[in-house]
């Protein structure tokens, strides 16, 4: 039972008659920050005031007049201007809890009616590794997955991989001048990588060199336009000056962006210029890009040579990227990628066409979009079709293959104007009833604050990722283990399953737990820690009440059934109490705005909860049977709900550790 959503609903009918949207007014009742103002606090009557007349503390009388929380509440109290405070009744609140206790679901009731929602997720490059920048839409995306399941809706996760696109045409490129045939035989993933970076590196060194006349000019302009604004703004009256100093700091960041870019600029041409190998592949490929481009048409056209190497590379690519999956415990529904679409692409633009939904421009097909300053492209002059063109069907697909009510897309910040325009051109095309949302997210960052990356500036795979994290895992298990009081407890496979768990849970946990739309510095350290806001220290907790059960011998089925009341006689076990009731309503803010964050918060506030009341009141050593039975059973629905919390975020627990 959600009580948040229970009181809000009891609140409803009052605030309804004061005014005709209450809506707003229900979202400033809140659990209390302070157990000492109750359970949960209303302080909808303060804004009232100015819409009613009247003080605070008489509106918020009226309110509490209406009322009806009787069966569930103690008679609500009215502190300050206008606090309306609520303290949920023991005797329901242990009815709660022993409901709880019986149902496999601890106590959260599934959604009525369920949502069919489609989640677009990791949707890596086959062609290439998977590295440490698919972590966060990989996790995000299985956690989103894995709680709207558990709540009841429909949900369908579709891997929507990178197979299809330019980088096919670098890669085959690559592979008719620059492979290395033996190394393609013994491990062709990582020889494909090393071809599209090579064509990459060529391709980008003669943009880069045409472009720095261009750049070399622009700073010098920006330079020049800069040092009069100073001038100018030295010698501004006060009036001027405010608008002069704004005007002086959109230079400075211009100039600093053309000083980056131009700096990036040099260092891509002097990388090649350095490495005698490089430069004369450089001067043997003079229009590579054009040549790339032209491999990538001939494959979309089903050139029969191209046709097969995409069809040799593909599996290659795809069985290393399951090899990860498997690792994170993760599993797709479908996984239709960018080629499934291919045949489509035509009838999308045809369709936008005949509606006059798009039209030509400068030889290319776009559609015109309110709000935009530039058109989306969905044909080019030359005939190709883009990303939005493949993202349009995919939409048209699954629309009429599912009929979801919601399709959520978890990308990073950096692709916000793509997926603007395209949720746009959908509702444009006539897809109106559907919640199109981009679940965005930040960066992975090094301790220098920027991108993660290797020493020479590559990116770390993923793999490597996961194997740093439980190599420092082991190490970690094997330490806590060999510093136990009567020896250690865990043989060597042993360790190793824990060092699997805590590792990759350590991994996962650390990036669901920040707000996913801000940077985070990676730290293995940190991760790994035994305390704190950590998975390692959520799945200790929950490895700590399996011991206090074991110690005991405890029968944890008879226990469940035992009919035993819960007792909430100290203010540790009721504090655990309240918190554990509420369950439903952290999913419920988890699932609000897709954050996993929400959940990682709840389940860190009820380990702390949890030892709090350990350190307070004995388990095993409890006064009577009848208490000491009643803290066994709140230990194991606590146990129980962070086992289930954490399972929602993708992240296994261990017994021991």
């Amino acid at each position: 039972m959600n009580i948040l959503s229970e009181i809000r609903s009891r609140f409803r009918p009052v605030l309804a008659e004061l005014v005709d949207d209450p809506s707003d007014l229900l979202e400033m009742i809140r659990p209390s920050q302070d157990a000492k103002f109750g359970d949960y606090q209303a302080n909808c009557a303060m804004p009232l005031k100015n819409r009613l007349g009247g003080s605070p503390r008489d509106i918020a009388a009226r309110i509490v007049a209406g009322l009806k929380l009787d069966d569930m509440c103690e008679p609500p109290e009215i502190a300050g201007p206008g606090f309306i405070n609520l303290r949920l009744k023991t005797d329901w609140l242990v009815a709660t809890l022993g409901r709880a206790v019986r149902d496999e679901r601890l106590g959260v009731a599934a959604a009525d009616p369920p949502r069919t929602m489609v989640i677009d997720y990791s949707s890596p490059n086959v062609a290439k590794p998977m590295h440490v920048g698919h972590i966060r839409s990989t996790v995000i995306g299985d956690a989103l997955c894995r709680t709207l399941r558990f709540l009841g809706h429909q949900v369908v996760s579709d891997n929507h991989l990178g197979d299809w696109g330019t980088q096919f045409g670098m890669i085959i490129y690559g592979y008719k001048h620059f492979v290395d045939r033996e190394a393609y035989a013994r491990r062709p993933v990582p020889e494909l990588s090393r071809l599209y970076k090579l064509v990459n590196q060529l391709i980008e060194y003669h943009d880069s060199r045409q472009k720095l006349p261009e750049l070399e000019q622009r700073l010098e302009q920006t330079q020049a336009t800069l040092a009069e604004q100073q001038s100018a703004a030295a010698n501004a009256n006060a009036a001027e000056a405010k608008k002069a100093k704004k005007e002086l700091r959109s230079l400075e960041k211009q100039m600093d962006e053309t000083r980056d870019e131009l700096h990036s600029a040099h260092t891509k041409v002097a990388r090649v210029e350095q490495d005698e190998r490089l430069l004369s592949l450089a001067n043997e490929h003079i229009d590579i890009a054009a040549a790339v481009l032209r491999e990538t048409a001939k494959l979309h056209e089903g050139d029969a040579e191209n046709l097969a190497l995409w069809h040799e590379f593909l599996p290659n690519g795809r069985d290393e990227i399951q090899s990860i999956y498997d690792r994170l415990d993760i599993r797709f529904d479908v996984e239709y990628g960018e080629s499934y679409y291919h045949e489509a692409l035509a009838g999308v633009v045809e369709s936008f066409e005949s509606r006059g939904l798009a039209r030509p421009s400068d030889g290319a097909t776009c559609v015109f979009l309110d709000g935009f300053k530039a058109p989306m492209i969905i044909r080019k002059q030359d005939g190709a079709f883009l990303y939005a063109t493949t993202d349009l069907a995919t939409i048209q697909y699954r629309m009429q293959t599912w009929a979801p009510a919601a399709i959520l897309y978890v990308v990073d910040h950096r692709q916000s104007e793509h997926f603007d325009k395209l949720f746009a051109a959908a509702r444009l095309w006539g897809y109106e009833g559907v919640e199109f949302r981009h679940v965005s997210f930040g960066t992975v960052l090094g301790e220098d604050g920027r991108p993660f990356k290797t020493r020479s500036g590559e990116s770390v795979s993923l793999e490597t990722l996961l194997d740093e994290a439980v190599a420092k895992a082991h190490r970690v298990v094997c330490d806590a283990d060999d510093a136990k009081k009567g020896g250690p407890e865990l043989d060597e496979s042993q360790r190793r399953e824990v060092a699997d768990a805590v590792g990759i849970g350590a991994l996962k946990y650390a990036d669901l737990s920040q707000n996913r739309t801000s940077d985070y510095v990676f730290s293995y350290e940190k991760m790994l820690a035994m305390n704190g806001n950590t998975g390692a220290y959520m799945q200790y907790s929950y490895a700590r009440v399996q011991g206090i059960f074991g110690k005991g011998g405890v029968d944890v089925a008879a226990l469940r059934n035992s009919g035993g009341p819960v007792l909430l006689a100290e203010p540790e076990e009721r504090a655990l109490a309240v918190y554990l009731t509420r369950f439903s309503e952290a999913l419920a803010e988890t699932v609000a705005d897709y954050r996993p964050n929400q959940l990682t918060n709840y389940v860190y506030e009820l380990t702390k909860l949890y030892f709090s009341f350990y350190e307070k009141c004995p388990v095993l050593k409890a006064d009577s049977d009848e208490l000491r039975t009643s803290r066994l059973l709140l230990s194991d629905l606590t146990a129980r709900t962070i086992r289930q919390s954490l399972e929602l975020l993708g992240i296994r627990v261990v017994d021991r550790m």
